[in-house]
Order: C-alpha cells, then structure tokens, then sequence
C-alpha cells in the first residue's frame, strides 16, 4: 500500500501499552504503612486474587477505564488531534467496558484477547496530598506479544509512544524492540515515558540502553529522572541532555523543563490550581506534549500545552479529562 495512504487511514499518533482498568479511592498514610505500600510509587500485583484482597480493605471507589498509555491518547484525542492504541484485554466485562470507553473517547483502538485471563485492574490509593499509590495486577495486559502490534499501523505512525510500565510484562522487552526495528529507517519517532521511579530501578541498564539506542523523545518526573541517571539538580539535566534527542520533566508545582541539546526550556506549573488527585498528571502532560509536537509545534508550545493538560486532570479524581482539552491548551497548529 502507498505510504501516504496507509498514513491517512490509519492515526499519526500510535500508543503501545497497558490496558487497565483504574479502582480509585480515598485514604491515609496509616492504610499505606499498615498494607506496606511505598508512598507514591507503583506495585505489581502477580497474584488476581491478592488484587482481590486490597479491593476488599479499601473504601468506596470509583472504576474508570485507564492505563498510563491509554490515558495519554485519550488526552490527545481531547486536544483536538487523533490517537491510536494498542492493548490486551481479557474476554469479560471490564475489558468490554475498557474498550468501549476508549472507541467512544475517538481512539482508534481495535481490541486483541488473551483467552485466559481477565482485563487487568490497577488499584489506585490517593491520600489528602493528592499523591497516588498504585497497585496494579496486569493480568491479560501482561500478556501483549510482539505479533499482537499491528506493523501496518506502526509505519503509518508519525509517532510511536511507549509507557514504562508495560516493560515489567515477560513480553515487554521483546515488544519494546520488535517497535524499534518496525520503526528502523522510516520517518516515525518513537516517545518514551518511564511511568514510575521503581519500574526505572527494577530495569535500569536495559532501559538506558533502550532510550540511548533508540529514543527520540523521553518523558519523565524528576523522581524518575533522578532514578535514571542517579543524579539530582542541573547535573541530572546535563546527564539526561545527551539520552534522547528531546526530554521533557515535569517538577510538579515548580513546573516542567526540556531538554534538547544545549538547550533548556523552562515552563511554570499552572497557578491557582486546587490539586485533588495527580493521577494521571504525567501522562496528561504527555498528550498536550506529543499533540503540539505532531502539529508542528515548538518545544516550548509542548511544554505549554502538557502543562495545561496536566493541570485539568489533577483538579478532579481520575485520569480522563471532564471537559474538553482542545479548549484549555494554548497550541493548536499554525
């Protein structure tokens, strides 16, 4: 099929990742250290039925569909630009809801099954702070195999987004690399988030030599940066400067910086904000990002659309905008 073809059916924007179904409630920093959870971080779940038993101890909740990949097309989507995913599902009825949430959203989505397990959950425990700690058991998601990533979709693509968290899937790595060689010698880039500080430490070196040899453009917090590169302040930003062709890091209320050679771009946090829940913020911050950049967008312009649409998720519990995107982010094509 011609080129420019395949590129026009199919959405320029193409995210590979987990397909998870968010249980949000409230608590305390006493649930956490009685359950032995690290304050802010991310936990796998191998087992459904010890998801199960968390589910049981915590209090009312509210079930959204979610995923950190999924999340961020979702955004774009709402920014006013056009988005795919790739994910597994289980044959039941969260994943029914899973995909139909993200198909009415105007993703591009087209569901593959495992036959054996059951759409994966990720218990997510938000604290008066604002903070969340996740918990999350992958079940089908986990079983995403390089076969499952559709190539046509991929070479269509003017960018491929990959979530960190899908890494810790037995197929992960192998998924991560079948992407890169699709990708090898074409026009698409490929974006890169490293969801979590425990993800980053539990897959270091083969992570950083994943975003050396392959990465155009990194997203990360600076827990997550500092975790990469073992360092802190304007030395972790030289250190990150020579990984990827372009890093975004988000400081949280201090606002983000990029990164892109010698040069730096730093844009302040929204004010006023009332923060309620920051899940979701970095891949929020992503979607405003990635949707400037595939408009032809400078990096400044990214910086300021994430950081608008990061600002709208943290004002409301979960990780899907409630009101439109596209009017909230300052970049919107020339």
């Amino acid at each position: 099929m011609n080129e420019a073809i395949m590129k026009k059916q199919h959405a320029p924007i193409l995210a590979v990742g987990n397909a998870i179904v968010d249980i949000i409630a409230l608590t305390d920093d006493d649930f956490l250290q009685k359950e032995g959870m690290n304050k802010g971080g991310m936990q796998l779940l191998e087992d459904a039925a010890d998801a199960a038993r968390l589910y049981e101890r915590i209090g009312p909740a509210t079930e959204i569909s979610g995923g950190s990949a999924a999340n961020t097309v979702v955004g774009i989507v709402s920014c006013g630009g056009q988005a795919g995913f790739i994910g597994k599902l289980g044959h039941d009825d969260v994943g029914a809801i899973f995909a139909k949430d993200i198909t009415a959203a105007g993703v591009e989505y087209v569901p593959c099954y495992d036959p054996e397990e059951r759409t994966g959950n990720c218990i997510i425990l938000v604290t008066p702070d604002a903070q969340r700690t996740m918990n999350t058991h992958l079940g089908a998601t986990r079983h995403l195999l390089p076969e499952d990533i559709d190539p046509e979709r991929v070479a269509a693509a003017d960018w491929v987004y990959l979530e960190g968290y899908s890494y810790d899937a037995p197929s992960g790595p192998a998924c991560f690399s079948h992407v890169a060689d699709l990708i090898k010698g074409t026009d698409t880039r490929l974006a890169f988030s490293l969801s979590d500080a425990w993800c980053v430490e539990r897959h270091h070196d083969e992570l950083l030599a994943f975003i050396d040899d392959h990465i155009d453009l990194l997203f990360g917090n600076q827990i997550e940066i500092e975790a990469l590169t073992g360092l802190k302040g304007e030395a972790m930003l030289d250190a990150v400067a020579g990984m990827a062709s372009e890093v975004a890091v988000t400081f949280g209320e201090e606002g983000s910086v990029v990164v892109s050679g010698t040069e730096r771009i730093r844009v302040d946090a929204k004010k006023g904000i009332s923060v309620v829940d920051t899940t979701g913020a970095g891949d929020l911050f992503a979607a405003g990002y990635l949707h400037a950049r595939q408009l032809g967008g400078s990096l400044e312009d990214a910086a300021m659309n994430g950081t608008a649409a990061a600002a709208e998720i943290i004002s409301h519990v979960g990780a899907r905008p409630e009101q439109p995107l596209s009017s909230l982010v300052p970049f919107r094509g020339r």
